[in-house]
């Protein structure tokens, strides 16, 4: 591994504080299925310093004590604060599911999402298109904050622009939130429409910062890198950052935002041989987080791409790597690579992850008729906390 010359400056921003909490290091990690569990959230955490929230789960499915779902919300004992993001489109129920988290003290910070774009999400009305229902995302956030008040714990809320760029919601939710004592709001400067391509609209982040004025707003799209991260704040003037996609295959994007936000230029440039070293323990920590070695090496698979964009690898190997299901077999692939290869500089930048072309939301039929729930849609949409997943 390489670093950057170091110099120290002033910090860009002050700590980030999200009710009672103080995050030094105002950044912090998007929610991504399949992604954000406990092994990769502590590669992270050992590489710098934020807030890092676990997997989405759904309320429902917290509730009712899914065996899944509270092994997503499950954190290390050395995990603080701990933060998980919850998906609901129930007041009743998302009242639930935080009081749970709360009372039982399995969380210091609550998110709600209403930022997931996925058609089978949003058929049923929810994630980035349920604050179209003013008064329904009003009720659910509302009933939020009055489940984890008792208990300190802060609630914000994460979502898109819109539905499309005619049915923006972003302004009038973020005073809504701001309103029923919301914590913090954050935007990521897509809407539903875009998924996640294009490039985001930062000028959103800027105005709705504008318009919400009391509480933290965070900027969330298209932060590849530090020098990305520190720009978002240049124009936008938000209160931090929300990064995603950009650290798929590299925590260590964690320690360039922790020394970019502390004012200095220090940056890691990893070589091949510190990247496989990563992967290994990333591997290591999957299987002690799954009891499992052949379900931790399949959940592995999709990071490999992501960890090795830009070195020489060659087809092969790499497609041998997306593959494995032992760790002997991983430990066997890596040693096959050419450790001593340097970092290979903007190649390795960048996108990564999904992306794909805009789409034209699916919805409920009707759904743009009105901006209040009928109660047809309301004995619905109870049925778009079934088996959902995205962020």
């Amino acid at each position: 591994m390489t670093t950057t010359t170091a110099s120290t400056g002033t910090s860009v921003l002050p700590p980030l504080r999200i009710g009672p909490l103080t995050i030094d290091t105002p950044v912090v990690l998007a929610p991504m299925a399949g992604v954000t569990n406990a092994a990769f959230r502590r590669l992270c955490r050992e590489s710098g310093a934020g807030l890092y929230v676990a997997e989405m789960v759904t309320s429902r499915a917290l509730v009712e004590r899914g065996e899944e779902s509270m092994r997503i919300i499950s954190h290390e004992p050395d995990e603080r604060p701990r933060s998980v993001q919850v998906y609901g489109v129930d007041p009743a129920t998302v009242a639930a599911a935080v009081r749970l988290i709360a009372s039982e003290d399995r969380a210091d910070h609550v998110d709600l999402n209403f930022g997931c774009p996925v058609p089978k999400v949003t058929r049923r009305g929810g994630g980035a298109v349920l604050p179209w229902k003013r008064d329904l995302f009003r009720s659910i956030v509302s009933s939020a904050v009055e489940a984890a008040s008792p208990y300190g714990v802060p609630v914000t809320v994460k979502m898109r622009k819109g539905i499309d760029e005619d049915h923006l919601t972003y302004l009038e939710a973020g005073l809504v939130a701001q309103e029923v004592g919301v914590a913090a709001v954050a935007l990521h400067a897509r809407t539903a429409a875009d998924y996640y391509s294009g490039t985001a609209d930062w000028e959103s982040i800027a105005r709705l910062k504008e318009t919400v004025t009391d509480i933290p707003v965070l900027g969330n799209g298209d932060i590849w890198s530090a020098e990305d991260a520190l720009e978002m704040v240049a124009q936008t003037g938000c209160d931090g950052v929300v990064v995603g996609r950009g650290c798929q295959g590299r925590p260590w994007l964690f320690a360039d935002l922790a020394a970019a936000f502390a004012g200095s230029d220090e940056r890691i440039r990893p070589g091949l041989g510190y990247v496989a070293t990563v992967v290994r323990r990333h591997a290591e920590l999957m299987v002690e987080h799954f009891g499992e070695e052949s379900k931790a090496l399949r959940e592995m698979r999709k990071h490999m791409a992501w960890y090795f964009k830009g070195y020489v690898v060659g087809g092969e190997t790499r497609a041998a790597l997306g593959l494995v299901s032992t760790m002997a077999e991983l430990d066997d692939r890596l040693a096959g690579l050419d450790l001593d290869q340097p970092y290979p500089g903007e190649a390795a930048e960048g996108q990564r992850g999904r992306a794909g072309s805009p789409k034209r939301p699916i919805l409920p039929y009707g759904w743009l008729d009105s901006r209040e729930l009928s109660e047809e849609f309301a004995r619905d949409l109870h049925e778009a906390e079934l088996s959902v997943s995205g962020g």
